[in-house]
């Protein structure tokens, strides 16, 4: 009965255990490129960061002749003026009032939408 009593109380324990264990997998690894999701020190790159972001997420119904939502992106020009009015930002964080984008796929880790709003806030240079 003791021992029993004793593997009952064993299991017990390494169930409650592992089932309260969480992770936050932007903070453990990133956002997926291997790296810090925000360099807090330098400015964000428009070409080595936000473009490949908005080429992934953006560019295959907001291009062309007839992109959708009649939201034209796909040049540095385009993502700006995007960026200016506020667009940009209020799609992605999926803000009240904003459609929430990307239609018909995951949203943006939160990693990525930071990284797109520090190159916003940072004047988004065109580097």
């Amino acid at each position: 009965m003791k021992i029993t009593l004793s593997i009952f109380s064993f299991v017990v324990v390494v169930v409650f255990t592992a089932s309260c264990y969480y992770d936050k997998e932007d903070l453990l690894y990133g956002n997926g490129n291997n790296g810090p999701c925000v360099d807090s020190a330098g400015l964000v790159s428009y070409a080595q960061k936000v473009k490949p972001m908005l080429q992934q997420y953006c560019y295959s119904c907001h291009t062309g002749s007839f992109p959708s939502g009649n939201q034209v992106m796909g040049t540095y020009a385009t993502d700006k003026t995007m960026a200016q009015n506020g667009l940009l930002y209020g799609t992605i964080s999926h803000s009240p009032g904003f459609s929430a984008m990307p239609q018909g796929m995951p949203k943006m880790s939160n990693c990525q939408v930071a990284t797109i709003k520090k190159w916003i806030d940072s004047g988004m240079q065109n580097n």
